[in-house]
């Protein structure tokens, strides 16, 4: 069964048990992720600054300096996602731009507009 970056942070955050056992969850452990997760926290955002400036160290002893370093307690954030947008995915789509240049190219063009390239990218099915 291969681990998350959820499973690392639940030991981290409040089971306290070392899972990093042989090479392969080793390699599963994304050390980003984690220091993501922990940096939402007031009390564990420096041990997360602290492992991303010493990003060099082996995956197992960031794992275990955190594990043992964060006091134990129930941590819960919501992760923040990307929101969807038709209007850009139309843009894209229609235009073959990039995300950014998408973006930049909806601040040019009216609601109209925009109505326009909806259909025209439209494929049919059911709309969400």
């Amino acid at each position: 069964m291969a681990l998350t970056p959820f499973d690392y942070l639940n030991e981290i955050n409040s089971g306290k048990k070392d899972i990093i056992v042989d090479s392969d969850t080793e390699k599963e452990y994304n050390a980003f992720m984690v220091n993501k997760g922990l940096g939402f926290f007031e009390d564990t955002a420096r041990m997360a600054n602290v492992m991303n400036v010493h990003h060099h160290i082996d995956k197992k002893l960031q794992f275990q300096f955190l594990l043992n370093i964060v006091r134990k307690r129930k941590r819960f954030s919501k992760w923040f996602k990307p929101e969807k947008s038709s209007d850009l995915d139309a843009v894209k789509e229609y235009y073959g731009y990039s995300t950014e240049k998408a973006r930049q190219a909806l601040t040019l063009l009216s609601s109209e507009q925009i109505d326009i390239l909806k259909k025209k990218v439209y494929k049919g099915g059911t709309r969400k």
